[in-house]
């Protein structure tokens, strides 16, 4: 039986045509906005056809997508994000108070990376039911990152006083939003060690006591 016939250089060829069209939407999409942004657009400033985006990701929507997922990912590789180097030190961490640092700079790397396609989307979902579930998807992660780490949390020695499970998650839910990074990094001009220092501090007052 045959085997399939496979090129290499064809498939490296393949993934920096996905990588120049992501580039370029991303680009594009922040700075006109998802309407403001047709796949033509995208494909001019990729330097590809039109139809090579279209046979690539399918649609505008879709693309979409996977601009926003690699955002959050920082590449196109297939690795989850809990189990990304970078969110290593949240599974690493020896007390409640650096677990929730250390979660800190999880959302101030994702906000730096994602916090303006969060907003492209957010603003797109009104029109566009793919990107309406797009948007609702987003913030289902979010929540279940949030759950991730309050499980996390409660493995630790010893129990955490609070009010819940459930509350807990509500609290880390709101914090892990990256519209916070937009609104004090990128609109007020707050250094990001700052934001990181007094998101760690929202954290630990709304989940710890004592």
């Amino acid at each position: 039986m045959k085997r399939p016939y496979r090129s290499a250089v064809r498939e490296e060829g393949a993934r920096r045509t996905r990588r120049a069209i992501v580039a370029a939407a991303a680009s594009l999409f922040t700075e006109r906005g998802y309407g403001g942004a047709s796949l033509a657009d995208v494909a001019a400033a990729a330097g590809v056809s039109r139809p090579t985006v279209t046979a690539t990701f399918g649609s505008k929507p879709a693309l979409l997508r996977e601009v926003l997922d690699q955002a959050l990912a920082g590449d196109d590789e297939p690795v989850p994000v809990a189990d990304r180097p970078w969110f290593r030190p949240v599974w690493q961490a020896q007390t409640h108070a650096d677990l929730l640092t250390a979660y800190a700079h999880v959302c101030t790397l994702i906000g730096a990376r994602a916090s303006l396609l969060f907003e492209v989307v957010r603003r797109a979902a009104d029109g566009n039911a793919e990107v309406a579930e797009l948007w609702e998807r987003t913030r289902r992660n979010r929540r279940a990152g949030a759950t991730m780490v309050v499980d996390q949390l409660q493995r630790l020695p010893p129990s955490p006083e609070w009010l819940g499970h459930e509350a807990a998650v509500d609290a880390l839910w709101i914090f892990n939003d990256p519209s916070h990074y937009d609104a004090l990094v990128t609109q007020c001009g707050w250094k990001e060690s700052d934001f990181t220092r007094w998101l760690a501090l929202r954290m630990q007052d709304a989940l710890l006591r004592g």
